[in-house]
């Protein structure tokens, strides 16, 4: 028999009732909801099997608009990732430092740009790109994109780096300093490996967002992404604006799915590494060791002074 919570009181009779009430008034809700929505498609003669067909029949819709379009929205959303996450890595890490002179500096560009909507930094980039730069005209969108998203994204990760850090025990950090380990070693060696897990879906929700804030290029920016392929691919298919959004809202729906749970088959392999072996008992785990820094794999020395 489980221990009863201690976050809130087991539901009695009453509630349980309560709660089966709402969520059937809940569910009549949405299927209202649903049927107002058919009823109006309907109404404007938007359920048309003509309009929908050509996504199921024509194989032209999926090569010539939409997996190109969908090809480039990742190929931005990664591009920026993989740039973001280290910049942001490095300035949340810096927004720690001891010295005014590193954490100012730092603080200052992270809240600046975190204060700018994402849809100015790229109208800046792609103006910026087109005055002072020899990018072509064809890669100017990409380059504003992925420009705008990594300097916001780096600096919302940059506080996720922080906040995932700054959470853990202090007892971690007063213990790499009686064990005479510099700043540097304690945050590559103890700090961040333990703040990873923490930080892990809060770092998936912001992937998730650089995936969908591409298409603010597809709508301002002509960048051909998946989002502008709504604005191309009607005019080809008796105007099915509706059914093509839906269609792109969709394919959006289940990418972000498909990312929620490969982050989640992530900290779960990350947790595992976390828990003692099979058989080892936890007060086993308390007992010192007879070279603490022998058993820390660390030794006094490496590293630079942060």
């Amino acid at each position: 028999m489980s221990a009863p919570s201690v976050l809130y009181d087991a539901p009695g009779p009453k509630a349980k009732t309560r709660n089966i009430g709402y969520t059937i008034l809940f569910g009549l809700v949405l299927l209202a909801a649903a049927w107002f929505v058919w009823v109006s498609l309907d109404a404007k003669d938007q359920l048309r099997p003509q309009l929908w067909t050509p996504f199921f029949t024509d194989s032209e819709v999926w090569t010539t608009f939409l997996l190109p379009g969908l090809l480039n929205t990742l190929k931005a959303a990664a591009l920026a990732i993989v740039i973001a996450l280290p910049i942001g890595a490095v300035l949340g890490i810096l927004r720690m430092s001891d010295h005014a002179w590193i954490r100012v500096p730092a603080g200052t560009v992270v809240e600046f740009f975190r204060a700018i909507p994402v849809l100015l930094l790229m109208v800046f980039a792609n103006e910026f790109y087109a005055l002072y730069t020899d990018v072509s005209r064809d890669e100017r969108p990409l380059f504003a994109v992925v420009t705008g998203l990594v300097l916001y994204n780096a600096s919302v990760l940059a506080e996720v780096v922080r906040a995932g850090i700054l959470s853990l025990p202090k007892g971690q950090t007063e213990a790499s300093m009686a064990l005479g380990l510099r700043k540097t070693q304690t945050m590559r060696s103890i700090l961040l490996p333990q703040a990873v897990t923490l930080m892990l879906p809060a770092i998936v929700s912001q992937v998730v967002v650089i995936v969908k804030d591409t298409a603010l290029g597809g709508a301002v920016l002509n960048f051909p992404d998946l989002m502008r392929q709504f604005r191309i691919l009607p005019n080809n298919y008796d105007n099915n604006l509706v059914q093509t959004l839906i269609v792109i809202a969709l394919i959006y729906i289940v990418l972000n799915t498909i990312l929620s749970w490969l982050a989640t088959l992530l900290e779960r392999r990350l947790s595992r590494r976390n828990r003692p072996p099979r058989g080892v008992k936890a007060d086993h785990l308390d007992q010192p060791t007879a070279d603490p820094m022998a058993a820390s794999g660390l030794r006094t020395g490496e590293g630079g002074a942060f």
